[in-house]
C-alpha cells in the first residue's frame, strides 16, 4: 500500500548522492515505496545489514518485512518466510507489538498465495483482531482488503465486499490513492463475478487508471484478464484478446510468474474458443509450468521445515542458556572451595549453595543427555561417538551391504489435494512406523528424500544375514501400507497410498556429510541400482537385482521377471520377492535379537 513511484525515485537519487539526515529512515522509506521488487529487495538488504550491525531493532524488523513482501510478490514463497521469521524475531526484540502483528498478516498472505484459504482465513482473521486493539488505521484498512481478497478467492462474494466497503471508508477518510485503487479493482472483480459487467468495468478501469500513476504494475495484470472475461460475455473477441495479450506482457515485463501462469490459461481458452487449437495448446503448456513452479510439493514440505527450524531455534537458545549457567556454576564453585579453607563460620551458608550447584548441574546433565540422544537419532552411536571425540568422521568402506529405497506411488497427485500441514502429518504417520520396522530387524535409516524412504542393511556394523532383514522390513512395510489403504477404502476416505520397493547389494562407502547440520549418508554404484530397482518396481511389490537374489534364494521365493533395460545399465537380472519360507524368518529375527544383545 505504502508504495509510490515517483517519490522512491527522489529517495533512491537523494541516498546515492548522499543527502540524507537518517540513512536507515531513508532506506526503509525506499524499501516501502519502491514498486519494482528487484530494486526494492537490495535496498531491503543494505537496510538489514546496516540496522542489525547498530542494533536497530525496529529498522531490521521492517527490512526483513519488506524483504518478505517483495520475495511474496515474486513468487518466491519459501524465501519469504524465512524473511518474515527473522522479521517477527526482530520486532520482539523491538517490543513492536504492532510489527509483529503485521508478520502475522504476511503469514496470512502467503498461504493465500499458496491456496490454502482455510489457514490464510484463519491468519486474517486473528491479525484483524490483533490490530483492531492497535487501533492502526493504515494497517487496518489493509489487512481488510486482502481478507477480502482471500473471502473473493473462495466465491464467499457477499463477505468479501462487507471487507471492501469497511476498507474503503478507511482509505477514503486518509485520502491514500493506492488503497482506494485496490478497492475499485477488487469490487470490481466481485461484480465481475457475480455477472454485473458494467459496474464492473467502471470500477476496474478506475483503478487502472490510478495503478498506472502510481507505476504499481502487479494488480493491473490482474484486473486486465477480468477485463478480457467481460468481454468475453460481450462476444467481443478482439478487445478480449487484446486485454489478455496486455495481461501476459506487463506479467511478463514485471516477472509476476502467478499472473503470467493465469495470462496464458486465458489466451488458451481463447485461442481455442476461436478454433486455433495450436496456439492454445502452447499457451496452456505455458500455464501449467508456471502453475507448478507456483505450487508444488516441494515448496510444501519446505514451508514445514521452516517452521520446526524455527521452533528448534528456540529450544536452542534455551539449551545455550544452560550451558552459560554451567560456566558460572563452575566460578561459583571455585570461589566457594576458597572461601571454605578461609571462613569456616559460614560453612552452612556455603553448603546450601553446593546443593542447589548441585542441582543446577542435573538440569544441565540431563539437557546434554538430551543433546547426545538427539544426536544418536541422527547418526549411528558408533558414528556419533567418534564426532563428539574428534570432531570429525571418517568415510568407511563396506564391502557387503544391502540398500533398501521405497517410494509412495501418485503422492505428487494425492499431495495436491492436501494442505501443507496434512502432507508432512501423512509422511510422519508411514515414516515413523517404517523407522519401527528397521528397528525390530536392527537395520540402519540413511535418510527420506520427499515421500522416499532409505535404508540399508549390514551397517555400521557388518552382518551376514543383512540382505535377509531387509527384505523381511520390506515385507511389514508393504503389509502396513495394504492394510491401511484397506482400512481408508473402508472409512471411505478420499486419499490413500499405495508403494513400491527396490533392494540392491554390494560395497558401499559411508561417511558424515556437512559441518552443522550433519548427515550419515552412502554412496556407490549399489546406492545408484538400488534407486533403479525401485523405480522399475510395481505397486505392492519388492523389486531386487540378482546380487541380492544370489543372497536370499535360500530363504525366500523369488520370481524372476527377466532382463530388464536399466537407465544408463544395459539391462539387468531382476526378480520380485513373493515369500519367505517360515524356517527362515524365525532363525533371522532370533540372529537379529542376538546380535543386539551383543551390542552390535
Amino acid at each position: 500500500m505504502a508504495q509510490d513511484q515517483k517519490l522512491a525515485d527522489s529517495l533512491r537519487y537523494a541516498y546515492d548522492e548522499g543527502n540524507f539526515e537518517n540513512e536507515l529512515e531513508v532506506l526503509q522509506k525506499i524499501s516501502e515505496y519502491e514498486s519494482d521488487p528487484s530494486i526494492a529487495l537490495n535496498y531491503s538488504e543494505i537496510l538489514i545489514e546496516k540496522a542489525i550491525k547498530r542494533s536497530e531493532y525496529g529498522f531490521a524488523h521492517s527490512g526483513f518485512l519488506q524483504k518478505g513482501n517483495h520475495l511474496q510478490s515474486l513468487g518466491n514463497y519459501t524465501e519469504a518466510l524465512q524473511a518474515y521469521f527473522e522479521s517477527e524475531k526482530q520486532a520482539d526484540l523491538a517490543d513492536d507489538n504492532l510489527g509483529k502483528a503485521g508478520v502475522l498478516i504476511s503469514i496470512a498472505d502467503t498461504y493465500s498465495e499458496m491456496g490454502n484459504s482455510r489457514n490464510a482465513k484463519s491468519y486474517y482473521r486473528r491479525g484483524l483482531k490483533e490490530i483492531r486493539v492497535l487501533n492502526d488505521s493504515i494497517v487496518l484498512g489493509t489487512t481488510l482488503l486482502n481478507a477480502g481478497d482471500e473471502y473473493l478467492k473462495t466465491k464467499h462474494y457477499d463477505s468479501a465486499m462487507h471487507y471492501f466497503e469497511e476498507s474503503k471508508l478507511i482509505f477514503q477518510k486518509l485520502e491514500i490513492p493506492i488503497g482506494l485503487a485496490y478497492n475499485y479493482g477488487n469490487s470490481g472483480m466481485v461484480y465481475a463475478e457475480t455477472g454485473r459487467d458494467s459496474l464492473a468495468e467502471k470500477n476496474i478501469l478506475a483503478a487502472i487508471d490510478i495503478l498506472e500513476e502510481l507505476e504499481d504494475y502487479h494488480p493491473i495484470a490482474v484486473y486486465l484478464t477480468y477485463l478480457s472475461d467481460i468481454y468475453i460475455r460481450k462476444n467481443n473477441t478482439e478487445m478480449a484478446f487484446y486485454y489478455a495479450d496486455k495481461s501476459l506482457s506487463l506479467a511478463r515485463k514485471q516477472d509476476l510468474k502467478k499472473e503470467i501462469s493465469a495470462a496464458h490459461l486465458k489466451l488458451a481458452q481463447l485461442n481455442k474458443a476461436v478454433g486455433n487449437f495450436e496456439e492454445a495448446y502452447g499457451h496452456y503448456e505455458n500455464y501449467v509450468v508456471y502453475r507448478d513452479s507456483i505450487k508444488n510439493i516441494t515448496a510444501v514440505q519446505e514451508m514445514a521445515r521452516l517452521r520446526t527450524e524455527n521452533e528448534i531455534a528456540k529450544k536452542q537458545n534455551e539449551v545455550d542458556l544452560l550451558a552459560q549457567k554451567e560456566k558460572t556454576q563452575k566460578a561459583v564453585m571455585i570461589a566457594t572451595g576458597i572461601a571454605l579453607l578461609l571462613i569456616g563460620s559460614i560453612a552452612f551458608g556455603l553448603f546450601r549453595r553446593n546443593k542447589f550447584i548441585s542441582r543446577t548441574k542435573e538440569i544441565i546433565e540431563k539437557e546434554r543427555n538430551r543433546s547426545d540422544q538427539l544426536l544418536q537419532n541422527i547418526l549411528p552411536e558408533e558414528t556419533a561417538l567418534e564426532l563428539k571425540n574428534s570432531g570429525k568422521v571418517k568415510s568407511k568402506r563396506f564391502d557387503s551391504v544391502s540398500v533398501l529405497f521405497a517410494d509412495f506411488v501418485g503422492f505428487t497427485k494425492y499431495s495436491e489435494q492436501l494442505s501443507p500441514e496434512e502432507v508432512v502429518d501423512s509422511v510422519d504417520f508411514y515414516f515413523s512406523k517404517f523407522d519401527e520396522i528397521i528397528e525390530k530387524y536392527k537395520l540402519e535409516k540413511i535418510k527420506t528424500l520427499g515421500d522416499c524412504y532409505m535404508c540399508a542393511g549390514g551397517l555400521p556394523f557388518p552382518v551376514k544375514d543383512h540382505a535377509q532383514r531387509l527384505v523381511l522390513a520390506a515385507f511389514e512395510m508393504i503389509e502396513f501400507v495394504r492394510h491401511f489403504k484397506a482400512k481408508s477404502e473402508i472409512d471411505s476416505k478420499e486419499v490413500v497410498f499405495n508403494m513400491k520397493i527396490g533392494i540392491n547389494s554390494g560395497p558401499v562407502v559411508a561417511g558424515v556429510v556437512g559441518t552443522k547440520k550433519f548427515a550419515y549418508d552412502i554412496w556407490g554404484d549399489t546406492v545408484n541400482i538400488a534407486s533403479r530397482m525401485e523405480s522399475l518396481s510395481e505397486p505392492g511389490q519388492i523389486n531386487i537385482s540378482d546380487s541380492t537374489c544370489n543372497l536370499i534364494r535360500e530363504d525366500f521365493i523369488c520370481e524372476y521377471r527377466g532382463e530388464m533395460e536399466v537407465k544408463n545399465r544395459a539391462v539387468m537380472k531382476m526378480y520380485f520377492v513373493k515369500g519367505v519360507k517360515e524356517k527362515s524368518r524365525k532363525s533371522i529375527l532370533a540372529e537379529a535379537n542376538s546380535s543386539n544383545q551383543k551390542g552390535i
